[in-house]
């Protein structure tokens, strides 16, 4: 047995701690994940807080969850597609308190947003869970429920178009 499993058990048995060590232990990542669409601190917490809220609500509410982490993925990403609904117009790019005398690191990571940006709305999914999430491509062909094959070309063409963009960029 996973110590997810575990964890989620002690949840719908409600233990309260186990909540609190679920939520620290995948809170960061999440997180990071609705930045990463949406470059808006406040939004990304907001989401992250959602998804959070909508597991939880699911697991009380007796919904099969399978693996824990895979699902709250699954929820982030319609908590991301429902507020891009709402809204219409994409958000404007913020980024986090860097030092302002660090002027490269800023021009690195908006060289990189501008890259994702580019991607084919799929391909950039697959990059962002794969090189900024960390997922592996057996955990990203179950969360999207695609082929791992699929998942292999994505990976693949996100490097390629990600270096030729990034290349552009500098130039």
């Amino acid at each position: 047995m996973t110590s997810d499993f575990l964890l989620v058990q002690k949840i719908k048995n409600g233990d309260n701690h186990a909540g609190k060590q679920f939520v620290e232990k995948y809170y960061s990542f999440i997180y990071q994940y609705c930045f990463l669409h949406t470059r808006d601190q406040e939004c990304a917490e907001d989401m992250a807080q959602e998804t959070f809220v909508r597991f939880f609500g699911a697991l009380m509410g007796g919904a099969e969850i399978g693996k824990a982490k895979s699902y709250l993925y699954s929820i982030a990403w319609n908590v991301i597609k429902n507020h891009y609904k709402k809204k219409k117009e994409i958000l404007l790019d913020h980024l986090p308190d860097i030092e302002e005398d660090n002027l490269t690191e800023i021009e690195i990571r908006l060289d990189i947003e501008r890259a994702l940006d580019q991607l084919p709305k799929e391909i950039k999914e697959t990059a962002i869970l794969f090189f900024f999430q960390g997922l592996k491509q057996r955990e990203i062909s179950d969360l999207l429920n695609i082929k791992l094959s699929l998942v292999k070309y994505r990976v693949s063409k996100a490097k390629e178009l990600l270096s030729k963009q990034l290349e552009v960029g500098r130039e």
